[in-house]
């Protein structure tokens, strides 16, 4: 069975095209178009997976993934960052503050859900 997976992502466009693609390979998928939301979706459904944009208008990607990493998240909870932050260090910020992997925008449609699926299955060792 596919994990459920919570997307965190401002931008209309973007939150499209993940849930269009999650949803065409059969994942279960939860909308939060900012930090607030995203946190108390994540505690309330315990997602498999959380892909969290960097930008957001209320507070950024790293705070949200420290929240929850911090705040009785279950450890098993797979976080990947996907921005398009992607200057020397941010990838670095973001596993520090909690995340398990990081995919940069722009992303491929083509290759997209396989990045996802070997970090998700690295971190749970599948």
């Amino acid at each position: 069975m596919k994990p459920t997976i919570l997307i965190i992502e401002d931008n209309e466009q973007n939150m499209y095209m993940l849930s269009y693609l999650l949803t065409s390979d059969s994942y279960n998928v939860l909308k939060a178009y900012n930090g607030v939301d995203g946190l108390k979706l994540a505690h309330d459904h315990h997602p498999g997976i959380i892909l969290i944009d960097i930008q957001l208008p209320d507070m950024d990607g790293y705070e949200i993934c420290s929240k929850l990493r911090n705040n009785g998240l279950p450890k098993h909870t797979v976080m990947i960052a996907v921005t398009s932050y992607a200057l020397g260090g941010d990838k670095e910020k973001a596993l520090e503050a909690g995340a398990n992997g990081y995919i940069e925008k722009p992303i491929n449609p083509d290759t997209f859900v396989n990045q996802m699926e070997a970090i998700y299955k690295k971190r749970i060792k599948i």
